[in-house]
């Protein structure tokens, strides 16, 4: 009885908290999918693991390469404040340089532009990364699918904005938040990593392209954000 009268009470306190909340959530969601964009980083696990029979490795290697980039994120997202410190690098600091990096990755994924990594066609990069495999095929999993990948200095810098930006909640409970959607986040590309072939097949290379395109414009606008943040974090420093 006195739950629901304190409900009805604070009825619309709970309801607008809900929605920040949901918005917040979705944010969050929505900027770590346009920087992992695991629809088109399925098309890479495929070209890096093709020359892999074994489908238990393949497998075995995407679980390794989404846990090694959620240890990284996470670490930074719970420490980062002491590793600043540590290395006496400033939030601003970091949220520029991070989104100069996020922008060019943007950039190039406007304009449909790719490394050999990414599209390994010639002859010469098909040896190397089939070589690669042989010698040490969990090496993959740490570089270059973890690092820079999936947990890239692009990544890190949207994960630590979204642990500094205000939601409402406790502190705690805010990084708990963001490191919970960025492991949702490291399922859902498992996922397309071991459904590469299928999504591909299904999708076809075009529409793939064309959705790399759109994330790579969505994360043109994030880096954009983050820079005026880190400029604007910077001014109140030396001001106030």
């Amino acid at each position: 009885m006195i739950c629901i009268i304190f409900l009805n009470l604070h009825k619309e306190r709970i309801l607008k908290t809900m929605d920040q909340l949901f918005l917040f959530t979705s944010t969050i969601f929505m900027g770590f999918f346009a920087i992992m964009n695991p629809l088109a980083n399925a098309p890479i696990f495929i070209a890096l693991t093709q020359n892999i029979e074994d489908n238990k490795k393949k497998k075995k290697i995407a679980f390794n390469s989404v846990l090694y980039a959620f240890i990284i994120v996470a670490v930074f997202c719970i420490s980062g404040q002491i590793i600043f410190k540590l290395f006496g690098i400033t939030l601003p600091a970091f949220q520029i340089t991070g989104g100069a990096l996020l922008f060019l990755v943007g950039f190039h994924m406007v304009n449909g532009q790719h490394s050999a990594v990414q599209h390994p066609n010639s002859d010469h990069v098909k040896e190397e990364v089939k070589q690669k495999v042989k010698d040490a095929s969990s090496s993959i999993a740490i570089s270059p699918l973890a690092i820079p990948l999936l947990a890239g200095p692009g990544t890190i810098s949207t994960a630590m904005n979204f642990v500094g930006e205000k939601s409402g909640l406790d502190p705690f409970w805010h990084t708990t938040l963001v490191v919970g959607v960025f492991l949702s986040m490291c399922v859902i590309t498992y996922l397309f990593f071991i459904g590469g072939q299928r999504i591909v097949k299904f999708l076809g290379h075009g529409v793939i392209d064309v959705i790399s395109r759109l994330m790579g414009l969505i994360l043109a606008v994030i880096a954009v954000q983050m820079i005026i943040s880190g400029i604007k974090n910077t001014v109140d420093m030396f001001f106030h």
